[in-house]
């Protein structure tokens, strides 16, 4: 339960927007409007930007499927990307939607994201096409940046103080920042390039956001000189995300269908504090992409006769509690493959054979030795076609799985972003590894190789509440990585707020991370559940 290869991800959000406008050419009525790709250069920091495109379908039908291209020139390079697939010949690279953006209702709207490099004045986008029509209507389009703020005068304000955010909805975010020197005629909040708010006071509410969506801010004073520098960045999350049938903040445990040094439980045994609790583990056939289950008969002898029967009212039993049940696939030793569609159909029906015979809630993904991210990905969207929207997906990849979204797992949380619950990599038995600011190999075990780990998934494509730290539940449960409990707390406290931190403070605040998940419930019980009696406490005080 492991890692080493990151893309650099922007610490600072300083943003040049730039729209392109594509018509797509079809026989039939004219459209209302014309579908645009819009695109925002969200950073640069120099040896690498991040970019963003925004498709409308600005037409009276559906658009079943897109596609955009552009060139960049001649020494550039995209690494990670999210929300689509890339195709690249030469200098010209391709994106296409995945399988759950195809589709764009009327007035509708889909997005994808990617990291470039290098960075700089160079790092311009040209020939831009959606659907292979040229961007705006032209023949060899190319993006104009928006005007930056003004450089400030000899006698603009001084610098604002570092704006902090003191509300949220679904669709605003208020703030507030201390007063800057010298004359001030009212503030300007920005959002890279773009003015989202001007006001005379030291607060303001953005609205008219997204539901669950991150936004960066700085604040400028101005004057009739003219604007002092921006302020230090601030970021915070609209509420609304999708939590499903788990509370907003939860705490995952796994249980052992095993015996091993560790506590053995009976399933109802384990503690009010765990919301989830995933069964290690469902095993794999001789058949591709088969899985069965069963009571350990080592376990049964254990626990002094413990039967399927009774361990099948247990599961009854946390669910009259609220608890949640799923199966974990896989583990350490799991050899679970799902490399076709033959195979992905016959993981979905064996899955959800178990589920209705055991009263699953869904599936955990723990597969150490390897995955296919495109069958896995059919998998579960089968899966979820045969239990509904109920279902809860959770994966478990060790660290080495999520340091770029061309790795395996992260491709997979990507791929099925829509349907995922949570993500809880394993921040342990891994080593020192670079974090999202690629600054420092973190060590394991410490606030910062959370917090900057984490980092990676929350700025490539997952929404902060599909994210979740996954740490041993104490001495004995992992080779290296062990950790104090209210180091986890900390660290929790750093995503949610941007406060607390360690030397790597996070370049926004996400306020609706997850949670925590340990390695495991019965290792928390060898522990005197020390684990879960600290941190389940402490997600009741995150935003």
């Amino acid at each position: 339960m492991q890692s080493r290869f990151v893309w650099r991800v922007p610490a600072a959000i300083v943003a040049v927007v730039v729209a392109f406008a594509a018509v797509l050419f079809a026989a039939g009525p004219a459209q209302a409007a014309p579908n645009t790709a819009v695109f925002t250069k969200v950073s640069d920091w120099g040896t690498g930007w991040e970019g963003k495109f925004v498709i409308t379908n600005g037409g009276t039908t559906p658009i079943n499927g897109w596609s955009v291209a552009f060139n960049l020139p001649t020494g550039s390079n995209i690494g990670s990307f999210w929300d689509a697939s890339m195709t690249r010949s030469g200098q010209r690279f391709t994106f296409t939607n995945v399988g759950w953006n195809g589709t764009i209702q009327p007035g509708g709207t889909a997005s994808f994201g990617f990291n470039g490099s290098p960075g700089g004045a160079g790092a311009v986008i040209s020939n831009c096409t959606l659907n292979g029509a040229a961007c705006g209507g032209g023949t060899n389009p190319s993006p104009s940046p928006s005007p930056s703020p003004s450089p400030p005068g000899p006698n603009a304000p001084g610098k604002p103080g570092t704006p902090s955010v003191t509300g949220v909805t679904n669709t605003s975010i208020s703030l507030s920042w201390g007063a800057s020197s010298g004359t001030v005629t009212g503030y300007r909040v920005y959002e890279g390039t773009t003015v989202r708010a001007t006001v005379t006071g030291t607060s303001a509410t953005v609205s008219g956001l997204g539901v669950c969506t991150s936004h960066t801010y700085t604040v400028r004073a101005y004057n009739s000189v003219g604007e002092s520098v921006a302020s230090d960045p601030a970021g915070g999350s609209t509420t609304g995300c999708p939590i499903g049938p788990l509370p907003k903040h939860f705490l995952t445990g796994y249980w052992h269908n095993f015996v091993n040094p560790a506590t053995e439980l009976r399933l109802s045994a384990v503690p009010n504090e765990y919301d989830l609790i995933a069964i290690a583990f469902g095993e794999a056939t001789a058949t591709p992409g088969q899985v069965v289950f069963g009571l350990d008969p080592g376990l049964s002898s254990a626990l002094g006769g413990y039967t399927d029967a009774q361990f099948r009212a247990d599961v009854q039993t946390l669910h009259s509690r609220g608890k949640k049940v799923i199966l974990s696939v896989g583990g350490e030793l799991g050899r679970v493959q799902v490399a076709s569609a033959s195979a992905a159909t016959t993981f979905a029906n064996s899955v959800f054979a178990i589920m209705q015979s055991y009263g699953f809630d869904g599936v955990d993904i723990d597969l150490e030795n390897g995955l296919n991210a495109q069958w896995m990905g059919e998998a579960l969207r089968q899966l979820r076609t045969k239990a509904g929207s109920g279902l809860i997906i959770t994966m478990a990849p060790q660290t080495i799985d999520m340091q770029s979204t061309g790795m395996e797992y992260f491709k997979l949380a990507l791929a099925i972003k829509d349907i995922l619950t949570v993500v809880h990599m394993q921040y342990y038995n891994s080593g020192s590894m670079l974090g999202c600011d690629q600054s420092f190999a973190y060590s394991q075990g410490t606030v910062n190789f959370m917090t900057a780990l984490a980092c990676i998934q929350l700025e490539n494509g997952l929404r902060p509440d599909q994210v979740a730290l996954g740490l041993p539940a104490g001495p004995g449960a992992a080779g290296g990585g062990v950790i104090s409990p209210s180091l986890v707390n900390q660290a929790l406290t750093c995503l949610a707020t941007r406060t607390n931190c360690g030397s790597f403070v996070p370049p926004r605040a996400y306020p609706a991370i997850r949670g925590a998940m340990t390695w495991s419930i019965n290792w928390d019980a060898s522990n005197n559940w020390n684990f879960s009696r600290t941190v389940k406490p402490h997600l009741a005080t995150l935003p």
